[in-house]
């Protein structure tokens, strides 16, 4: 029962019923508590470990909020986060507080990035209501496609309603202090996890062995032993199949009749989506399925989104032993194990491999240990060699975070929309009053702030505001009157879609043009915009078929990526060839066929 004197009654009776396993704060929760952060109304940002609370800390301050006759925000990067968060809240309503995903129809509300970035931009009454911003993954400003978009959206919520209170939920990061200045907010940061993570580097040649899954598996009957399961982090969607299957053939002894019994169930599950679907399992789902009857899964974009909800329930209820995963399952989804095995520490980027940031090693890490479960997590980072070791063990182990910096500038689509949205708001009508609020977001502090680049600031800042208005001037996106910048009714379209700058300018060439185009060249056309989600080849098999296919359209490409992937499923997913047809075709992960031909429609 928690009873802190400095927490309101009326949050304490909440909290105590909505989370009763909670029998006190622990010493991160309490030193946020202790800073003033429910006694005041200042910003703040807390930076805690993962699984320390954070959520409860947020929550208690949307309460206090919403008990004032106010309302609450809670943003999250992604849509499964999103989900989590308004069934776990759906309990607050026991005590009157509405819940839901838009401020409009509720006191509580839960929205993506994007959601909260157009209400910041059509949405003034219903914004204006809001008294408290709480934004989860905060540190997921310095992301590339997302952070932008939380960043703007954070600038043009506080010039709308200056008094408004944000929460900044997020990783601990090296560059503390701008963000502190930059959102006028107190920083609260602690060390303390629930469950101990110890973190070691393991290197193939102590277990007599060249090959890093056999390492892989030697964790894998630790966690068996300690009856306990593992994350396993590669790659690429490939080594998580190879290590799955891997695993799988080592631990088919090892397992007793009981467990097989379970994992068989799991297995049967996952055969049953395709066929609910009205398609054959693909070759991907047998291989899903054989690897699950011994206890080891894979988890990537190329399986149906339901196997990927079967796999992340079952884990969670002690029915799979091992997750092969990309790093993609570090964000978005409450899957916390006992051991992560870290056997990829590169990245394939268009420069070729890459080592990954150290951020990101903390953020697969931080997955290990679940509370109210286990005394201690483990993560483990595997070497080839002892010398691999040695260089992995100072760079991950005892290095630093990396600076997070805003990558406004950078995503120059985030440059074109963030302009769309300021004047199809009206908050910005020249290109004076761009640059001012440019200026005021994390990107612009971060310029000005830094004395090496506050002298160029201004007129590169200037420079880049110029050049993207005369793109979107010549497309006709936005047009000059006497009165000031104003969006067309295209920008308009633009300016309330999630679709890229790119993306709809080409579809407006298309649409202008449909007389000219086959329905297959169309097909073509769209699987190379930035919005299609792509299906992806299997590995390193033939794509000559993909090339046969196309060639029989008269469409001819040099290079034959996933884009031609795509198309050449799409146009054969409309001539009602189903999923399990495609994957043997072509070669691809055929289970994003219907998301795609969603998009695509």
């Amino acid at each position: 029962m928690i009873n802190m004197e400095n927490i309101p009654e009326n949050i304490k009776t909440i909290i105590n019923s909505c989370y009763p396993y909670i029998e006190d704060f622990n010493p991160a929760q309490k030193a946020v508590i202790e800073s003033g952060y429910l006694e005041n109304n200042k910003n703040c940002v807390i930076a805690i470990p993962t699984a320390s609370g954070k959520t409860v800390l947020g929550i208690m301050a949307a309460l206090k909020s919403i008990l004032d006759g106010g309302k609450a925000v809670y943003a999250a990067p992604l849509l499964s986060i999103q989900n989590e968060k308004v069934k776990e809240f759906k309990k607050f309503e026991e005590f009157g507080i509405k819940v839901g995903k838009h401020p409009s129809s509720a006191d509580l509300s839960v929205m993506v990035f994007e959601s909260f970035d157009a209400l910041t931009r059509f949405s003034w009454d219903a914004l204006r209501e809001v008294d408290t911003l709480i934004i989860d993954e905060f540190h997921m400003i310095g992301e590339f496609t997302r952070g932008p978009t939380i960043e703007c959206a954070i600038t043009r919520a506080k010039i709308i309603t200056p008094s408004l209170r944000i929460i900044a939920l997020s990783a601990t990061l090296e560059n503390m202090g701008e963000i502190e200045s930059w959102l006028d907010a107190t920083v609260v940061e602690h060390d303390y996890r629930p469950v101990p993570l110890n973190k070691d580097v393991l290197d193939a040649e102590m277990f007599n062995t060249k090959n890093k899954n056999d390492v892989v598996v030697k964790v894998i009957e630790k966690a068996i032993s300690d009856d306990a399961q593992a994350l396993s982090f590669v790659s690429t969607r490939r080594f998580t199949e190879s290590l799955a299957n891997y695993v799988a053939g080592k631990l088919k002894r090892k397992t007793t009749a009981e467990q097989k019994q379970r994992f068989k169930e799991v297995a049967d599950k996952l055969l049953a989506v395709p066929e609910k679907k009205g398609s054959r399992p693909t070759s991907t789902c047998l291989k899903l399925a054989e690897s699950c009857e011994n206890g080891a899964v894979f988890h990537h974009a190329g399986l149906f989104s339901e196997q990927k909800e079967i796999i992340e329930e079952e884990f969670r209820n002690g029915n799979i032993l091992m997750i092969a995963a990309t790093p993609s399952l570090m964000y978005g989804v409450n899957l916390p194990s006992k051991y992560v095995v870290i056997r990829d520490y590169t990245r394939w980027t268009s420069d070729g491999p890459q080592a990954i940031p150290v951020f990101d090693y903390e953020q697969m890490s931080g997955r290990a240990g679940r509370p109210q479960y286990d005394d201690t997590g483990y993560s483990y980072l595997i070497a080839k060699s002892m010398e691999e070791a040695i260089t992995l063990e100072e760079r991950y182990i005892n290095g630093q975070v990396e600076p997070t910096n805003s990558k406004l500038i950078e995503n120059k689509d985030a440059v074109f929309k963030q302009i769309i949205a300021q004047v199809a708001s009206t908050l910005s009508k020249t290109p004076e009053e761009l640059q001012d609020f440019f200026t005021k977001t994390f990107y612009g502090y971060q310029m000005t702030a830094n004395s090496s680049m506050s002298f160029f600031a201004e007129e590169s800042l200037k420079f880049e505001i110029m050049n993207a208005l005369e793109f979107l001037l010549q497309n006709q996106i936005l047009q000059a009157t006497p009165s000031g910048l104003k969006t067309t009714p295209f920008g308009n379209l633009i300016a309330r879609s999630n679709y890229s700058v790119e993306t709809a300018v080409k579809i407006k060439e298309y649409a202008n043009n449909l007389d000219n185009f086959k329905s297959e060249e169309l097909i073509y056309q769209l699987a190379q915009t930035p919005d299609m989600p792509l299906i992806a080849f299997k590995g390193r098999k033939s794509k000559e078929p993909v090339r046969e296919m196309l060639s029989n359209y008269g469409l001819f490409a040099i290079d034959i990526g996933n884009p031609e992937a795509t198309a050449v499923s799409l146009i054969e997913w409309i001539n009602e060839r189903t999923e399990y047809q495609i994957e043997n075709a072509y070669h691809v992960y055929s289970s994003s066929t219907r998301r795609s031909a969603y998009e695509a429609s």
